[in-house]
């Protein structure tokens, strides 16, 4: 079995999705792009997060085929991007872009305070920084094309 699979697995039996399509979601993102180059943990804790809601997901599948044509070695733009639309966003979505772009980097962005933002919103970051220390649980190389 090899490290998407695991990784896929792992997340199931830890019940981390909120729903099947949340799960298709992120099995699609992995299976698409999970053997691309620029593939990393941290793109696929952004998966995670993006696999989510449709609306998300949508942004990640546009985002990974622009980096497939564009022939991308790394998540480098992404992140930058990222950074750019927490930036100019002013919404919670905002703490979203910011923890994501940190993932690329290898770390961990959460807000000063996130007891004042919206339930949902505190959810959503406890699932993802779960999510986050599975990902990095599961042996083995990432693989790559």
């Amino acid at each position: 079995m090899g490290w998407i699979d695991r990784c896929f697995q792992v997340m199931d039996e830890e019940m981390m999705f909120e729903s099947s399509g949340h799960r298709t979601r992120f099995w699609e993102l992995l299976e698409c792009y999970g053997r691309y180059s620029f593939f990393t943990r941290g793109l696929c804790k952004c998966m995670y997060l993006a696999a989510w809601d449709e609306e998300h997901f949508a942004v990640m599948l546009e985002t990974l085929a622009g980096m497939v044509l564009a022939k991308e070695q790394d998540t480098e733009e992404m992140r930058l991007s990222g950074e750019l639309m927490a930036e100019d966003d002013d919404s919670p979505d905002q703490v979203v872009y910011r923890l994501s772009a940190g993932f690329l980097q290898g770390r961990v962005e959460m807000p000063d305070h996130p007891e004042e933002l919206p339930l949902e919103l505190q959810y959503l970051l406890g699932r993802a920084l779960m999510a986050s220390n599975l990902i990095d649980s599961v042996p083995g190389d990432i693989p790559a094309c």
